[in-house]
């Protein structure tokens, strides 16, 4: 998973170019030329945890990562077929398809149910699994069809938790990505061999999906998500960046700018304590998610990020859906990290199972929250934390510079030794970046269907607008700016606004109330200041562009007309005018006149979406 980095903490080093490229180009040729050319990665420290007795290479329920030694992961074919040899095995697994690719491959849904009861209706809390949003990054899938295997193969333990909790597993989202696969498509990762690819066939990330929901493969989340309700969410990922000693790093919305604060404490003082111990005693090394500041200086420190709805944890702490997002490490083997997601799956289970009606207080609690105000932007505190590991030192790798005459700067080489970081900084996007007052309702043009149809498929409730006129907010746009390259799909676009009150009837609009339990959310994506509304990521540049113009043969005449008849308009005219750009320039006299004209297009750079305060 990559993350933007803040720009503040981009520290580069420029070098001199130093010799020896023709003798590595060369070296490389024979590597190419031999079929062996792979990154080279670094050592790694020797590891040999209790979950290592989970693994069988034997027996005819051996899963198909196992028989390979976890050198290979099965194909999108394979995976349908053990999932569904599974379901054969035991009337407590079910197998269906939520949704399709846009190639019209189907992604697939395991419940586990205590006697295939409905997972819906059963009143059991619900824990739903996720893998392979980066195909990539597929350790969850085959962890669950072991977890799984070892279910019918009459786990007890398993037993026991699947008695008090219902299981949603779905192991390969992206699935299009999944069989674009290969030895060359994850160049800083320990396996497997086969790792599929980042995003889907539409070039589309699906982990920025979250908010804006182009994909089908999102969609086919949220009606997994609308349907069932679980009270946790893990979605499984793989990092990228910097080594360390932990192997399994997760994390959420910390409670220092979370939407969901009964939420957060559950998730910090319950699920982590139960989840931290169960993988320590595991062999594992549970660690926090990580995300250095500064990629050439580790020890500067590292970010607590506070996510934005286009990603799972941020969409979920907004619709008071529990989310982890698990971040397995890239330099660890294949094998290690299949068995501390199996080991992680597990634990959340027991936490659930253990503590599941304390969680659903804490939904339920967070859910009646009806603020008068939401941050929709949380930036960086530029003062570190030093107290974080001030006690226990942060668990990472040791590392040096060099100067490196590929990139001809000093460049970070992992030394493979462990080094523990006492004080390490810890720097907490907790500064409010973009506050807003909450309205009572939006109201959306009934012609703006794409937008509509979003917010029903987050789930949102949107009924008819009664009444008018209404005393409404409407937002003009006083001046924008369009990204410079397409961003997933869209050119988005940032803008500052001036607001205006206005009486407007509703008949032709759609109401979408705050007084919600997804409020927040729809506040997230309406309220065009928001970084992951639907007019940031440029739902609306319609709104920017004029399809009526005048002609100067008319508007001359016209101009003439409005002076005569308007005294303030002479003298606002004759002010300009005294600017000798303007007066210099007959278009933008012209532009005067038509922007103060009835002809003018009264709806150009009007956000269409009107707010009731």
């Amino acid at each position: 998973m990559s993350i933007h980095r803040t720009p503040a903490f981009r520290h580069r080093v420029c070098s001199h170019l130093c010799r020896f490229i023709a003798g590595l180009a060369l070296a490389s040729s024979t590597a190419v030329a031999s079929n062996e050319l792979t990154a080279p990665l670094p050592e790694l420290l020797p590891w040999k945890g209790a979950s290592e007795k989970l693994v069988q290479q034997k027996g005819d329920w051996v899963t198909p990562a196992e028989a390979s030694d976890f050198k290979t992961t099965p194909d999108y074919e394979a995976t349908r077929a053990f999932a569904n040899r599974l379901a054969a095995a035991s009337d407590d697994i079910q197998v269906s398809d939520t949704g399709a690719a846009n190639s019209g491959r189907k992604i697939q849904l395991i419940t586990v149910t205590e006697g295939g009861s409905d997972a819906k209706a059963n009143g059991k809390p619900t824990l739903l699994a996720q893998a392979g949003i980066h195909s990539g990054e597929i350790d969850g899938k085959d962890a669950s069809f072991m977890l799984l295997r070892d279910y019918i193969g009459d786990d007890k333990s398993l037993k026991a938790l699947i008695s008090k909790v219902n299981l949603l597993i779905i192991p390969i989202l992206n699935v299009d990505g999944h069989e674009r696969a290969g030895p060359h498509t994850r160049m800083n990762q320990r396996g497997p061999h086969n790792a599929g690819w980042r995003t889907n066939r539409n070039n589309l990330n699906l982990n920025r999906d979250y908010a804006k929901l182009d994909t089908p493969e999102l969609r086919a989340v949220m009606d997994v998500i609308n349907q069932y309700k679980p009270e946790l969410y893990l979605d499984i990922h793989v990092t990228d960046g910097e080594d360390y000693q932990y192997d399994i790093t997760y994390g959420y919305n910390g409670s220092f700018a979370s939407d969901s604060p009964k939420i957060v404490r559950w998730l910090e003082q319950t699920f982590q304590h139960n989840v931290d111990s169960a993988l320590t005693k595991a062999g594992h090394v549970p660690g926090p998610l990580v995300f250095g500041v500064n990629s050439d200086e580790f020890a500067e420190g590292i970010s607590h990020w506070t996510a934005t709805p286009r990603y799972s944890n941020g969409l979920g702490d907004l619709r008071h859906t529990p989310t982890v997002l698990v971040e397995n490490h890239s330099l660890k083997p294949y094998r290690q990290r299949v068995l501390g997601t199996y080991e992680l799956i597990k634990a959340s289970l027991a936490s659930l199972a253990e503590h599941g009606n304390a969680l659903r207080a804490a939904i339920t609690e967070d859910q009646q929250q009806r603020p008068q105000t939401q941050v929709l932007a949380w930036s960086a505190n530029k003062t570190p934390d030093l107290s974080v590991y001030a006690e226990k030192p942060f668990k990472g790798m040791a590392y040096e510079k060099k100067q490196n005459p590929i990139s001809g700067k000093e460049s970070v080489v992992w030394l493979g030794k462990a080094r523990d970081y006492l004080g390490l900084p810890v720097f907490r996007d907790d500064v409010k970046a973009v506050e807003v007052r909450v309205p009572e309702a939006f109201y959306i043009p009934r012609h703006e269907k794409l937008v509509i149809e979003r917010l029903k498929a987050h789930g949102i409730e949107v009924s008819d607008a009664k009444g008018g006129p209404l005393p409404l907010t409407q937002f003009t746009v006083e001046a924008h700016e369009f990204g410079k390259a397409p961003f997933e799909g869209h050119f988005r676009v940032d803008a500052k606004f001036s607001q205006e009150r206005i009486q407007r009837p509703v008949d032709d609009y759609l109401e979408v109330s705050t007084n919600q339990s997804l409020g927040k959310l729809a506040t997230a994506l309406l309220d065009p200041r928001g970084p992951d509304s639907f007019f940031q990521w440029g739902f609306f540049n319609q709104i920017f562009q004029r399809t009526e113009y005048a002609e100067p043969y008319a508007l001359i005449p016209l101009a003439e007309k409005m002076l005569a008849q308007d005294a303030d308009l002479r003298s606002a005219f004759e002010k300009r005018l005294q600017d000798k750009t303007f007066a210099e320039n007959p278009s933008a006299r012209l532009a005067f006149f038509y922007q103060r004209s009835p002809y003018y297009d009264q709806e150009y750079l009007k956000y269409p979406v009107l707010l009731k305060y």
